[in-house]
């Protein structure tokens, strides 16, 4: 058995998340406990012994009592997907890096055998034997099943570095799908059990209240509080602009009222220093609107500050067809230049949060084949 390593009541300076990680995965390695996929650098950390581990859950009255488990789609939480199937339970897997929405319900086909049960527990299965879950749904999840690089028996986990376990947690929170005494639980190889630091614990950090290894089964007992929903502080505009569902939920709780600024917003806004210079008046021959075909080619009284570039344009994209595809997403910017050799279109703002909204609703559109690249325009300084 592989005891957990300690770093002691006074860790050494420079401890840090992604030294404890790198201490895990080389000593995985280097000892030859861990399976497909590899090397397990920068993942989940598949173990030898990993299915074996999942099993122990059934003696979890936690998992007996679901109806609704979300399982993170971690190749080592396989086997805890399978039990859940097997057991009829609901299973929800978050969609990889969230791109596509929060949660897929995974669906097996009527009398499916063990073997197609199996199959849909794995990542392709989550893929071609499920359903996207909307943020509108009726969803209650009663267990939460996370993957971990590193858990201290008091709770504390550290993930791969990227925070989506945390970020889904403080979605399910904003959405309603989990409150404080949902059960959290997380399955890893003894060896991935060791002290860490408290002082490296954060507010958004996800703790877990069961670890499950393939010696033993461990009650943690922690008594910090989960994250209570989304710190939009924490939230980058990167972050806003690739994951569609969590824009969706800014949306929400801006509605309702919440304070919604991002980690680029202090005080809500973004400024524009009065050194920049205000970019010339653009021709109405150069210039498209997505309003009427007369007043909006004039220039408004509000001189753009900032612009979001739209390419990857099909060859024979007409400027019409862009401005209608733009319009339907809510998108309106002060105007549009049409740039139709180069297969693209500049899109003017006023400042740059206005700018950044834009880009973050315009992420993913497609125009005939094409997933159109969208992309910050630079400011014009002095």
């Amino acid at each position: 058995m592989h005891q957990p390593r300690k770093f002691g009541k006074h860790p050494l300076a420079g401890v840090s998340k992604q030294s404890i990680r790198e201490q895990i995965w080389d000593y995985m390695e280097s000892h030859d406990l861990a399976d497909f996929p590899r090397p397990v650098h920068h993942r989940i950390p598949n173990f030898k012994g990993s299915y074996l581990a999942c099993q122990s859950i059934r003696d979890l009255e936690v998992f007996a009592g679901t109806q609704e488990v979300k399982v993170d789609p971690d190749k080592p939480l396989e086997g805890v997907r399978l039990l859940a199937l097997q057991s009829k339970k609901t299973l929800l897997v978050p969609t990889p890096r969230l791109r596509t929405g929060l949660f897929n319900k995974i669906t097996p086909p009527p009398g499916a055998t063990k073997d197609i049960l199996r199959k849909c527990a794995t990542s392709q299965g989550v893929r071609n034997f499920s359903v996207p879950v909307g943020l509108d749904a009726s969803v209650l999840v009663d267990l939460v099943v996370v993957g971990s690089v590193a858990v201290s028996e008091k709770g504390w986990r550290i993930g791969k570095g990227e925070g989506y376990a945390d970020l889904e947690y403080a979605m399910m929170v904003s959405m309603g799908a989990v409150h404080e005494g949902t059960p959290v639980v997380t399955i890893v190889h003894d060896c991935q059990v060791i002290d860490i630091p408290e002082t490296l614990v954060e507010d958004h950090d996800l703790t877990v209240d069961y670890i499950i290894t393939p010696t033993r089964v461990i009650t943690t007992g922690c008594a910090r509080p989960k994250p209570t929903g989304i710190t939009w502080s924490k939230v980058s505009c990167e972050m806003l602009t690739k994951i569609p569902v969590l824009r969706s939920l800014r949306e929400r709780e801006r509605r309702a009222g919440k304070d919604v600024t991002l980690q680029s917003e202090p005080g809500g806004q973004q400024s524009i220093p009065s050194t920049v210079r205000r970019p010339r008046a653009i021709p109405p021959s150069q210039a498209g609107s997505l309003g009427g075909s007369h007043s909006s080619l004039q220039v408004q009284d509000t001189q753009p500050a900032a612009t979001v570039c739209v390419g990857n344009l099909p060859y024979d994209t007409r400027v019409r067809e862009l401005k209608r595809a733009v319009r339907e997403l809510g998108v309106r910017p002060l105007r549009l230049t049409w740039q139709g050799p180069q297969h693209r279109a500049i899109l003017h703002y006023a400042d740059l949060a206005a700018a950044q909204e834009a880009l973050s609703l315009l992420q993913g559109l497609h125009l005939g084949a094409n997933t159109l690249r969208v992309t910050l325009g630079q400011q014009t300084d002095t």
